[in-house]
Formats: structure tokens, C-alpha cells, sequence
């Protein structure tokens, strides 16, 4: 028995179902810029390592990461994780826990001993003064690009304010101490108790042809206070670094502590570990406009410390703190009522923020210092020949991940300059908002949290107060991901095709469209379910 015609030609082969001249718009893949990458100050791939989690491959997820961070465990404890508050899973019940699935890989690392391999030498050597996050992972990069590498640092120890500023609780110094010696298994050579009083001097002596410069903001910012007695006032910074290096702190008695950022809430936090007898954050903003970051402000106040906000100390007598009380204005800032009350402290830690020793480029010709900071340009490099600088001493956000991505930066760019060649920013794909997506298509999954410690304990030593993620919730929270912006063969526009133009190339190798039978509909964009698909207009 013959056919119907219709199903006897070959498929493909009707040219009635060719689309012809009128179509005005076509679909085209593209892969858009995930959130989350694009919000990474690390500039880490994000979405690809939690797409090599998600399938439990842990060890090339971690691989991933270490192109970009060479502290994914570190990071995994202090980083603020700026990436979640812009991912778009929290427009449909909760970020993706991505801060957590970094520190279970990075801890993973360690546990297992997984190292990465220097590069080729080259026989170029390169000058890093300073061994904080900056320094070190810009030493990192150049080391994996073949480079000799040696760290001048001017403390005992590496880490900068990874370890002179974070106390342990949140920073382990087991977990630091590891990738910091990873670092140094490259080859990198770190010399301690060195400081460089002149760099310039330095790179000749030693034969440097470039030099990254990342001396930090170790100068606590101090404020002079009218005061009569002998009340103790302390910086933070210094309050910090003696706690490290094993000191005397005098934390003792009502501690009162005068700054509302992250650096106020970490000396309260171990003045009440130290058996202080109060300790009060006094903190010229309101609450809502404290720089501090939430969750560090409930663990504190979960663990007794007291946080009094819109309060300016005026002046000190004996033991007696002024305090004028201040009402909210325009923005952040408040403004006075010319109201008081007073406050007993024994001791007044001032963290108010930081200040920069740039002594050593003194002889450095061409830098260019400005408001007290380093300027540089697209690429970290100052206005002095094959000289570098980066973190807390150029204009920048002062935190670890940017310090980590500067470093990052310089490395590639020196790495360039030793070749005579020059990097240009490279074009930024569009970023895939959640308004190209359909967030319908993804099943519900509430996020998995990583354990707390209980108040009372975490108020009994400096013990690390937040846990990991264990293997199968670090699975589970890599999987909530929605590849933003990425195809990943879910066949939603394979299916939804109403022309059959769309022909798949194989797993791992996506799909193409077949433009002689494709109309233009639009279906396959709309119904992408993670804005991979995008109309442009056709073009004759």
C-alpha cells in the first residue's frame, strides 16, 4: 500500500516549508553573563564550577575556582559573598547557597591534598611586596604562568588581614595556613619579617623586571576625642594583630568600641570571648546604614554584645563617655540633636577605618598618590615602569575578594607587560537578568543552611562558630543553580519548535537552527528557560 505523499519525501526536503523573505526576526544562541559572575569582585566563573559540582565532580569544580581564587577556603569563610545577593534564584524563594558550596570544595582540597602545577619558567623574576590576600594571589597567578616569584612581608606571617584582621572564629588558621603553603609549593618565595622601605631600591637590588605592590592599610584611623584621664583608647587594627600574634589584649572590663563595620563587630565579638565584663559597639549610623554586614551583627547580638546606633562620642572624662544623640538626615549620614548621655568604659577601641604607610614608593618615580591611595589604570599598573599595586592601597572596595581579583588582574597584565605585549579589556557579554528567563519552568528547593554554632559556645573560645555544608546538601545546593543566561540542553526549544528548525548537535555540543525552515516565531526565546535564545533582527 503507498503512502500519503506527505510522509513519503524525505525530511527537510519540502521547500513549502521553507520560511522564504518574510521573516523580520531570528533566534540566535548566546551565552549571557550570569549575575553572579558578573558580581564576583574575584571575577570568578561561578556558574561553570557549580555546573562541575552539581554533576559531583568536586575535584574539577575545584580546579575551576583555583583558575580565578587561589583561597576558595578562605574565601568560603570571610568573603561577604556579594555573588548571592544578586543571583536570580533569589527572585524565586532563595539564593543559591554559593558561599557554602565554595568553602565544602575548598575544604574538600585540603582534605584530599589536590595542588595545581607551576607553569613553564620563563626566567623572568617579579617583586610582591606584601604577603595579604593581594599579594599572594597575585604571586599565585604569576607562579602558574612560569614566573620566579619572591614575597617581601614585613610580619612573622602570610596572610595580611586574612590573618592579622579576622579573627580566628571565622578564619581558621589551619585552613589559611594550607593554601597559603600551596602557594609556596609553587615555587613562590615568601621572605618574612622583611619590610621594603624602598621599593625602587629593592627592584634593582634583587633584578626584578616588574614588582606587584600590595602593602595594605595596616594604620588604624584614629580620632582625637577631648579627653582628661587615663582612660585606655585603642585602635582596632592593633587590637586585632596583638590577639595573632599571641599579646596581651586588654579587653578586659566594660569594652566599649567606637566604629560600626565588620572590623567594630570583630574586636566586640572577641572581647566577649576574652570574659569582658560588657562589651558595646557605639556606632554613629543607624542600624540600617551600618557597614557592617547583617548576619555578622546578629551573631553578635545573639552572643551579648550590645550595638548602639546614632550615637557620636563628644568627649571623655575619667571613665565617662559623652554620647550626643544624633537623628537620621539625608542618606547614611545622621545629624546632631544637641542632645546627651554618657557611658562608663574601661577600655575604647577606635575602628574607624584605615589609613595606607606608602613610605616605600617615596623613591618610585611616576607614581601618582592621590587622597592617600595609589592611582592605576584598567590593568593595576601605576604611572612607574613595570611597577604594579593593588588592594587596600589603590581606590577600590577594601575587602578580601577585591584584594583576590586585583591580584588576579596584575598577574595577567604583568605577565603581558614581561612579554612586551598589552592586554585590552576583553567585551562583557550581556548580563542575563531574570526578566530573560522563565523562572516557572524551575522546581521549588529551599536552601540548605550551613549549621551555626550556639550562642553560649561561640562566646567560650575563638572556635569556628559556622560549619560546613556536608557532601550531599553541597550536591543539593549546586543544583539549585538556574544557569543564567546558559544553555544546558534541557530540549525546552527542541520541543517547543513548531517548524522543526531546531537540530541538535550532540550532548555537550548544544543545538544550532535551521534557518530555511525557521520563522521567526519567537516560542523558542520565549519559552528558554534560562535566556539562551535571543531574537535579532534578520538581516537581508
Amino acid at each position: 500500500m503507498n503512502k500519503p505523499f506527505a510522509i513519503t519525501l524525505d525530511v527537510g526536503s519540502s521547500l513549502a516549508n521553507k520560511t522564504g523573505s518574510w521573516r523580520t526576526y531570528r533566534p540566535v544562541y548566546l551565552d549571557r553573563l550570569p549575575p553572579c559572575n558578573h558580581q564576583c569582585p574575584a571575577g570568578e566563573n561561578i556558574q561553570a564550577w557549580l555546573f562541575l559540582a552539581e554533576e559531583g565532580q568536586y575535584e574539577a569544580a575545584w580546579r575551576k575556582i583555583m583558575e580565578d581564587n587561589p583561597f576558595p577556603a578562605a574565601m568560603g569563610r570571610v568573603c561577604y559573598h556579594s555573588c548571592e545577593s544578586a543571583c536570580n534564584r533569589g527572585k524565586l524563594d532563595a539564593p543559591v547557597g554559593i558561599n557554602g558550596v565554595e568553602r565544602f570544595l575548598g575544604d574538600e582540597a585540603l582534605e584530599h591534598g589536590w595542588k595545581v602545577a607551576p607553569g613553564k619558567p620563563t626566567g623572568k623574576k617579579v617583586m610582591v611586596v606584601g604577603a595579604g590576600p593581594g599579594g599572594l594571589a597575585c604571586a599565585y597567578h604569576l607562579a602558574r604562568l612560569g614566573h620566579k616569584v619572591t614575597v617581601f612581608e614585613s610580619s612573622p606571617k602570610a596572610g595580611g588581614m586574612l590573618r592579622y584582621g579576622i579573627p580566628r572564629y571565622r578564619m581558621p588558621r589551619e585552613k589559611l595556613y594550607a593554601e597559603i603553603q600551596r602557594i609556596v609549593a609553587l615555587g613562590v618565595e615568601i621572605r618574612f619579617n622583611t619590610r621594603v622601605d624602598d621599593a625602587a631600591a629593592e627592584m634593582t637590588r634583587g633584578g626584578f623586571e616588574a614588582a606587584f605592590l600590595a602593602l595594605g592599610a595596616p594604620l588604624g584611623r584614629r580620632l582625637e576625642i577631648p579627653k582628661s584621664g587615663d582612660l585606655p583608647i585603642l585602635d582596632a587594627v592593633t587590637v586585632l594583630r596583638q590577639g595573632e600574634l599571641e599579646q596581651a589584649v586588654p579587653l578586659r572590663g566594660r569594652v566599649v568600641i567606637y566604629g560600626g563595620g565588620n572590623t567594630a563587630v570583630d574586636v566586640a565579638r572577641s572581647a566577649v570571648c576574652l570574659g569582658a565584663r560588657s562589651a558595646t559597639v557605639v556606632v554613629l549610623e543607624s542600624r540600617e546604614h551600618m557597614p557592617a554586614h547583617a548576619e555578622e551583627i546578629k551573631e553578635a547580638l545573639e552572643e551579648g554584645v550590645n550595638v548602639v546606633n546614632l550615637r557620636a562620642i563628644r568627649n571623655i572624662e575619667g571613665k565617662t563617655l559623652t554620647l550626643e544623640i544624633m537623628v537620621p538626615g539625608e542618606g547614611r549620614w545622621p545629624v546632631a540633636s544637641g542632645q546627651f548621655e554618657t557611658l562608663e568604659a574601661d577600655v575604647l577601641v577606635q575602628a574607624l577605618g584605615q589609613d595606607c604607610d606608602l613610605a616605600p614608593l617615596n623613591n618610585v618615580t611616576g607614581v601618582n598618590i592621590a587622597d592617600g591611595v595609589v592611582q592605576v589604570d584598567y590593568g593595576m599598573a601605576t604611572g612607574a615602569k613595570g611597577v604594579f599595586a593593588g588592594g587596600d592601597m589603590v581606590p577600590s572596595a577594601r575587602n578580601v575578594t577585591t584584594a583576590i581579583g586585583q591580584g588576579k588582574k596584575a598577574a595577567r597584565h604583568i605577565h603581558a607587560f614581561l612579554r612586551g605585549e598589552t592586554l585590552r579589556p576583553r567585551p562583557k557579554h550581556e548580563i542575563a537578568g531574570v526578566e530573560k528567563m522563565n523562572p516557572w519552568y524551575y522546581a521549588d528547593a529551599p536552601r540548605s543552611l550551613r549549621p551555626v554554632l550556639e550562642a553560649v559556645r561561640r562566646t567560650s573560645g575563638f572556635a569556628e562558630v559556622v560549619g560546613d555544608l556536608d557532601p550531599d546538601t553541597a550536591l543539593y545546593e549546586a543544583r539549585r543553580c538556574l544557569s543564567c543566561g546558559n544553555c544546558f540542553e534541557c530540549d525546552n526549544c527542541y520541543g517547543v519548535c513548531p517548524d522543526n528548525a531546531v537540530i541538535k548537535l550532540g550532548p555537550g555540543k548544544r543545538f544550532r537552527f535551521n534557518y530555511d525552515y525557521c520563522k521567526g516565531c519567537g516560542i523558542c526565546a520565549a519559552e528558554c528557560p534560562c535566556g539562551a535564545i535571543k531574537m535579532v533582527p534578520e538581516t537581508i
